[in-house]
């Protein structure tokens, strides 16, 4: 159903949802360049970070280009199997965001409570094995969806109160079995949702027990800035995560619902890239590094330029 009808508002928000996609993909394209390009950051809090910004990447695809075709071309229509391959990647890669974020908080637990032992427990075999792991979680989550989807009719005119095929509302159009439904959706929302949340909680309680029990002021700041975008991330995804499917609830609004889900798969992966690179010297750092690098190759190619 889209935004709005208004033809009037069409090519702002052609223009609106472009440049946001566009800021968003460069964001965090950088961020990856910059990791991969510079020793420094080969650690495992940016190995996670830069997965991240893939997830990320592939979340926000899965649903701005089709809207912004269907802007285009004045057509808000997709086919049954257009809306399961949107909803799987749609599924998967948010499934990634929520687990490596989780991971992350993990990874800020030993680094701060086990410093001394932080490159022995955190060993890249094991940051492997969290990233498969985390994959492998998100793909069976998407095919506990799959399971109730398939069983949906081929029908014609059903109508989707959002700019995509938003899973908390295609999967009450299945036929499948009210009883069997249900149990899957509370299984996955406890597995996918209260485990996830359980872990960064228990990891940040006991980062700020040890934060509390360091002598010196400066300790804390040390910790704190390298909690803080992690933070800020967190309280993003999951406060317009759940504010989705709370609004859904609360509200039968296709507006409202629109809305939330906006923010939710749109503004959060945009401002990923900004929140870690801000507040982030070594991050700043290697975008610096990179850049002249550009600059110098352009030079050696480009030398009249000079």
């Amino acid at each position: 159903m889209g935004f709005s009808e208004d033809p009037e508002l069409q090519p702002f928000l052609f223009g609106l949802f472009l440049s946001m996609y566009l800021v968003s993909v460069l964001g965090n394209l950088l961020i990856i360049l910059a990791v991969i390009s510079d020793s420094h950051l080969h650690t495992p809090m940016y190995f996670f970070l830069s997965n991240l910004s893939w997830a990320d990447m592939g979340f926000i695809s899965t649903t701005v280009p089709n809207l912004i075709v269907s802007i285009q071309i004045h057509s808000r229509v997709i086919s049954y199997v257009g809306c399961l391959t949107q909803m799987s990647f749609y599924i998967t890669f948010g499934c990634m965001d929520a687990m490596l974020l989780t991971v992350m908080a993990y990874d800020r637990f030993v680094a701060i409570c086990h410093p001394l032992n932080y490159h022995v427990i955190m060993s890249p075999r094991l940051c492997v094995t969290l990233l498969v792991v985390s994959f492998f979680f998100s793909f069976v989550d998407t095919q506990l969806h799959l399971l109730i989807l398939l069983q949906m009719t081929n029908f014609k005119d059903a109508e989707i109160a959002n700019f995509f095929c938003d899973p908390s509302q295609v999967i009450n159009l299945s036929c499948y079995d009210t009883f069997t439904k249900s149990i899957v959706q509370y299984f996955v929302s406890i597995v996918y949702g209260m485990f996830p949340i359980s872990g960064i909680i228990f990891s940040y309680y006991k980062i700020m027990s040890s934060i509390l029990s360091m002598p010196s002021s400066s300790g804390w700041s040390k910790a704190f800035s390298t909690c803080g975008s992690h933070l800020s991330v967190v309280f993003l995804f999951w406060g317009t995560g759940i504010g989705v499917y709370i609004g859904s609830i609360l509200s039968h609004s296709s507006r409202n619902s629109a809305v939330s889900s906006f923010m939710y798969s749109v503004v959060t992966p945009m401002l990923n890239p900004f929140i870690y690179s801000l507040r982030n010297r070594d991050l700043i750092s290697a975008l610096r590094m990179f850049y002249n690098r550009i600059i110098e190759c352009q030079s050696v190619r480009h030398p009249f330029l000079m």
